[in-house]
């Protein structure tokens, strides 16, 4: 085994590692931890092009189609693979997350948490030319750079990406409307229409949208965020579209046939499961650690935040549909209290095997279908994962 670096951890972190059963060794993994990228599919040449510039031999992970492992000191930024968008750096676990959706041809899904972006990417090579992806994230930087991230890997085509509160964001996909939405819509004057979508914009039309949205805003639920369309591709759907029809609010009952076929909730938590943001906190700060993830009223409102996510993830879906809930934290209480808490609430919500996952390295989490990555178990940061469906009741 490589030699292990001990980072050096606060007594305040060792006692919240203990209130929680975590194991602390998992924090001195920060070295033998591989560093993770995904081949997007067809560019498979340029993996000796790769190979020869950091010379070093990326290693296919086997349980995971297209990814591949690198030691975590390799750094991949300055390579002509990399600047031209043909690998990305995504971690296996967060990969295997993506893929325990099963995403189809044709799918219409729903990334609720977007930021930083490389789910996004890795939902969007599954789609291929088929379906259409929407992004949602809080935080307008974050999602903006998502937006830079879909440029450059040129996978934005079938994406929307707005800056809206996942708790409440409400806008449907944009499936084909049936003949009598399109007489209803047709009889409409069209006016607002989205033009094809520019980086470079006229400071008038920014104004005109600025207030277009305000105008949307009654039709939305009342408290609720108003979605700002930061981004959306030649063939997402927008393109040709008014804005009543883009911010067209549907009844409870149209969710459950006209919902997202596959929506990923990977919520906002306290990231104690990554040990490469634990590391960052030596530059930050210990006491930030203690602001950020020990103080306990933080963590009661992250807990009370990831039901809230999840319950609205959920009410998107369609029946039939797929949801995964994920953290990156190695705690219970953001994790299986969640998936209880919510299982209670939803009886229409069902937990469901994630068949792919018989060959991954991961263990069983507390609630039985549930799974749990980890440095030693997995090679992966750690992470926990939940698959539920919705039935028809």
């Amino acid at each position: 085994m490589e030699e292990m670096s001990n980072l050096p951890l606060p007594d305040a972190f060792l006692d919240f590692l203990k209130e929680n059963d975590i194991d602390p060794s998992f924090y001195t993994a920060r070295n033998s931890t591989p560093r993770y990228i995904r081949l997007k599919p067809g560019h498979e040449e340029h993996l000796e092009e790769l190979e020869a510039e950091i010379d070093f031999k990326p290693e296919r992970v086997a349980w995971l189609p297209d990814f591949f492992s690198l030691p975590s000191h390799i750094h991949i930024a300055n390579s002509r693979a990399y600047q031209q968008g043909k690998i990305y750096g995504i971690d296996a676990a967060s990969g295997a997350a993506v893929l325990a959706l099963n995403i189809s041809f044709g799918d219409h899904v729903l990334d609720l948490c977007a930021a930083p972006g490389a789910k996004l990417c890795l939902v969007l090579d599954l789609l291929g030319d088929s379906g259409s992806l929407t992004g949602v994230d809080v935080a307008r930087h974050r999602l903006a750079a998502c937006r830079t991230m879909l440029q450059k890997y040129t996978l934005g085509d079938r994406c929307r990406l707005f800056v809206a509160d996942g708790t409440t964001f409400s806008l449907l996909p944009l499936r084909v409307p049936s003949d009598s939405e399109s007489r209803i819509f047709a009889s409409e004057e069209k006016v607002d229409i989205f033009k094809e979508w520019k980086r470079r914009r006229p400071w008038k039309e920014r104004k005109r949208e600025a207030k277009a949205r305000e105008g949307v805003g009654s039709q939305l639920a009342r408290g609720c965020q108003i979605p700002e369309l930061i981004f959306y591709g030649c063939t997402s759907g927008v393109v040709g579209l008014s804005r009543s029809e883009v911010y067209h609010t549907a009844h409870v009952s149209e969710f459950q046939n006209f919902g997202y076929d596959k929506v990923i909730v990977d919520a906002e938590c306290t990231h104690d499961g990554s040990i490469r943001h634990i590391q960052k906190f030596e530059n930050w700060g210990w006491e930030t650690l203690q602001r950020r993830v020990l103080d306990a009223e933080r963590t009661d409102s992250l807990t009370a935040l990831q039901l809230q996510l999840l319950s609205n993830g959920f009410r998107l879906l369609k029946v039939g549909g797929s949801l995964v809930y994920s953290t990156c934290s190695l705690t219970v209480a953001q994790n299986e209290e969640v998936v209880g808490k919510f299982l209670l609430q939803n009886s229409s919500a069902e937990l469901r095997e994630i068949d792919a996952a018989r060959n991954w390295p991961c263990k069983s989490g507390q609630i039985p279908k549930t799974l749990r990555f980890d440095p030693f178990t997995s090679g992966t940061s750690a992470l926990f994962v939940a698959k539920f469906t919705k039935l028809a009741i």
